[in-house]
C-alpha cells in the first residue's frame, strides 16, 4: 500500500500498477474506490502505466472536514506531482470521479480527460436529490436509501457478479457522502451553475481533450452546453448501459478510450 501524506491533509492511499505507454490515471465515483476499476486496470496494463486512488472519505483513504470538489481535485492534483506525472496524465473519472478529474482538467496540467458518465449540469441532480434529502439526513435511513439508488443507477446491463463486486468495494460513509453533496443541498440551481462555470473556466483558451461517455442520455442539448464550455468535447451514449458502461462492456470502453488517447 502507497499513502500520499501531508500536513493537514487526509492520507490518500492510491496504487501505481506500472506498465509502460502514456500514464492513465483512474478515479472512482461516490462510496466507491480504485478498485472498482479492476476490469479495467487488468484490460489498460498492456499498454499504459496505470494508477488508481481512493478519494478522501473512500476505500483506505483517511477522513477530513472537507469533501468539496475544490479539494478532491486538490488530491488529485497531489498523487499527480507526487508521482511527476502532471501534464503526461490522461484523467479518467466515473460518477463522482468524473467531476474531480473535468474539475482537474480546468486547472492543472493534464493530456486528456475522460468523464464517465457524470453530467456536469449539476442544476438538473439537485432536483433529484431534494426528493431523498430527508432520509438520506437520517441515519437511520441513510443505508437503505443508498442502496436503493445504486440498484437504479446500474441499469439493466449490469451483471450480477460485476453488482457484487462493486457493492464489496463500497463505504457509504454518511457524513462523507452529505459532505459531497453540501453544495446540491445548500446552494440553489443558480448558485450550483454559477459554480460549474466558473470551475469550467479553466478550460478557456486551453487545448484540453476532453471525453464522455454516458450510459444514461444527459438530455437534450448537453452536447452543445458541454461544447460551449469545454472546446471540442466529445459525447458519447450508449444506450441502456446505466451508470457502468465501463464496467458493461470493458473491452468497448478501453478500446474507446486508447482511440481517443491515440
Amino acid at each position: 500500500m502507497t499513502f500520499l501524506e501531508r500536513p493537514g491533509e487526509p492520507a490518500i492511499h492510491y496504487v501505481d500498477h506500472g506498465g509502460d505507454g502514456p500514464p492513465a490515471v483512474l478515479v472512482h465515483g461516490i462510496t466507491e474506490s480504485g478498485a472498482s476499476w479492476d476490469p479495467i486496470v487488468e484490460r489498460l496494463a498492456g499498454s499504459n502505466r496505470v494508477v488508481t486512488l481512493d478519494l478522501r472519505g473512500h476505500g483506505r483513504s483517511g477522513t477530513a472536514d472537507r469533501y468539496d470538489l475544490e479539494v478532491m481535485a486538490g488530491d488529485v492534483v497531489a498523487v499527480l506531482q507526487a508521482l511527476d506525472l502532471l501534464g503526461a496524465a490522461n484523467l479518467v473519472g466515473h460518477s463522482l470521479g468524473g467531476a474531480v478529474v473535468s474539475a482537474v482538467g480546468a486547472a492543472a496540467p493534464v493530456a486528456s480527460v475522460v468523464n464517465v458518465d457524470q453530467s456536469l449540469q449539476l442544476g438538473g441532480f439537485k432536483a433529484q436529490l431534494a426528493e431523498i434529502e430527508g432520509p438520506l439526513k437520517d441515519s437511520a435511513s441513510f443505508p437503505a436509501v443508498m442502496e436503493q439508488m445504486f440498484e437504479q443507477l446500474a441499469g439493466p446491463l449490469l451483471s450480477a457478479d460485476e453488482r457484487s463486486r462493486i457493492g464489496a468495494v463500497r463505504r457509504a460513509d454518511q457524513d462523507v457522502v452529505l459532505g459531497i453533496w453540501a453544495l446540491l443541498f445548500d446552494m440553489s440551481a443558480d448558485e450550483v451553475d454559477q459554480v460549474v462555470a466558473q470551475a469550467l473556466g479553466g478550460y478557456g483558451g486551453r487545448d484540453v481533450p476532453y471525453l464522455t461517455v454516458f450510459g444514461v442520455d444527459p438530455g437534450p442539448g448537453y452536447t452543445e452546453w458541454l461544447a460551449g464550455s469545454i472546446a471540442g468535447a466529445e459525447v458519447e451514449v450508449w444506450a441502456d448501459h446505466g451508470h457502468y458502461p465501463h464496467l458493461v462492456d470493458p473491452d468497448r470502453f478501453v478500446q474507446v478510450v486508447r482511440a481517443f488517447w491515440g
